[in-house]
């Protein structure tokens, strides 16, 4: 499978050396937006913005469920019609005075912050145990998932350089950053998701949650060769690879079995673990993203290797979930719709391509899903559910997206149509799941997490 896709690969690059691009960048559409003097108190602006996009989100998020949307849904579209797209156009004053671009480092901070922490919940409720039984298929399922879209999203950028790109922007930069964003699973969304649908504990949550997390860190890896490439610096690709599968090891191999012992404690030592706990967090996100691969996988696997039932995990979930996902999560996915500019998007061509990007995210996510987890023995109802799922994109594919911006890669234009891509199959992805999986599915879904449908029982390797 690598190798075909390899040999694909470069066909596409002898391809699309023959192209030309204009020689005239992609300018953007600027938004009359008054310039804001600096805060005389920042936290009173960082603490309106965060009133603002929380309430916004929590209201758009409660309409959105009566139509079995997501809350995430409503948390970035909240982020849309506070940002540039919406208010910044209607009313820029207004705009300007909830959101001034002097709170967003803040607000970023916050966001990362918030993040962070519920991926390291996200990891503390799962069973690594349950897991290595199924190793086979998910190590299949999770590079047939990257692979498939990648090649996808290379041989789409045959079409795509000619019309969105710019003559100073060599192709192979170019085709690899849209293979990387078309294999990009959104981790902390899909987490977000099947928590929400209590499904984190189920076998096709079990199998998703891990199959993204390889999704994402191989992703990471790749983003770190694609920058290299585009910064001609291939050797920083090679150091971030290696460091990463070191860290990985070091983790399951020596922390796992030392910290085992600190969550096995009883509810006395439960806070001075929780301390501990903390400072463990917060070094395993710092030694990931000096690595070069994001801080939230270093939340997450430090959160994997506690025990899922021990002391530890129990204060987490307990105290601390609920303020987590509920205040400080929800700037995240905000501060991402914010930067999007769905006003770039103007033209009827422009839609018709925006589409295209969607259908061929969509093949090469669910298609490469689906075979590998037939193949590896799934049952044909699960496959397809966790196609659905891994097909869930966004604030991961952001970041990559705005890498590529930052570099020149990308266009503006074409920025915003990933970005509505990532919405678009973000969307799709419950009511899919629930036509999948029919009424009983939703019905017999409940808070604690049992799921009782028949896509989470039938047979998982």
């Amino acid at each position: 499978m690598l190798a075909a896709a390899a040999a694909v690969f470069f066909l596409v690059v002898r391809i699309g050396a023959t192209l030309s691009a204009p020689l005239t960048p992609d300018v953007p559409i600027e938004i009359a937006r008054p310039e804001t003097p600096p805060a005389t108190n920042l936290a009173v602006h960082v603490l309106l913005a965060l009133a603002a996009v929380i309430a916004l989100g929590r209201l758009l998020g409660a309409l959105l469920s009566r139509v079995r949307q997501p809350p995430v849904i409503g948390e970035v579209l909240a982020g849309i019609m506070l940002g540039p797209s919406l208010l910044g156009r209607l009313a820029p004053d207004v705009g300007a005075f909830v959101l001034p671009d002097s709170i967003t480092p803040a607000l970023t901070l916050i966001a990362q912050i918030g993040v962070v922490l519920y991926m390291f919940i996200v990891g503390l409720e799962l069973n690594l145990d349950r897991v290595g039984s199924r190793a086979h298929a998910t190590v299949a399922i999770s590079h047939a998932s990257i692979v498939a879209p990648f090649v996808l999203g290379t041989t789409l950028a045959l079409y795509l350089y000619p019309r969105f790109s710019t003559a100073d922007v060599p192709f192979t930069s170019f085709a690899l950053f849209i293979g990387v964003a078309m294999s990009i699973t959104a981790f902390p969304v899909l987490a977000r998701i099947l928590s929400d649908r209590g499904m984190t504990h189920s076998d096709l949550g079990v199998v998703a949650l891990t199959c993204a997390a390889v999704d994402d860190v191989t992703a990471w890896c790749l983003l770190a060769f694609v920058v290299g490439v585009a910064e001609a610096r291939a050797e920083s690709a090679l150091f971030v690879v290696l460091t990463t599968l070191a860290f990985i090891a070091v983790m399951l191999l020596g922390v796992r079995p030392l910290i085992r012992r600190l969550g096995a404690g009883g509810e006395s030592r439960s806070w001075r673990a929780f301390v501990v706990t903390l400072v463990g967090v917060a070094l395993s996100a710092l030694v990931t993203e000096k690595i070069g691969v994001h801080a939230i996988f270093g939340a997450f696997l430090f959160g994997a290797v506690l025990p899922h039932d021990g002391a530890v995990a129990r204060t987490w979930t307990t105290h601390l979930k609920a303020p987590i996902t509920i205040v400080l999560l929800p700037a995240f996915f905000a501060l991402a719709g914010m930067r999007t500019r769905i006003d770039l998007v103007a033209t009827a061509f422009a839609w018709l391509v925006c589409l295209l990007i969607i259908v061929v995210a969509t093949a090469g996510k669910f298609g490469g899903t689906y075979v590998a987890a037939r193949l590896s023995g799934v049952d044909w109802r699960p496959a397809a559910g966790l196609g659905i799922l891994l097909n869930t994109r966004g604030l991961m594919q952001l970041i990559v997206l705005n890498v590529g911006l930052d570099l020149g890669v990308l266009s503006p234009a074409l920025f915003t149509m990933m970005v509505l891509m990532a919405l678009v199959t973000t969307m799709a992805t419950t009511p899919i799941l629930d036509l999948l999986e029919g009424t009983e599915m939703a019905q017999d879904t409940g808070s604690h997490g049992a799921t009782k449908s028949r896509s989470t029982t039938e047979k998982m390797p």
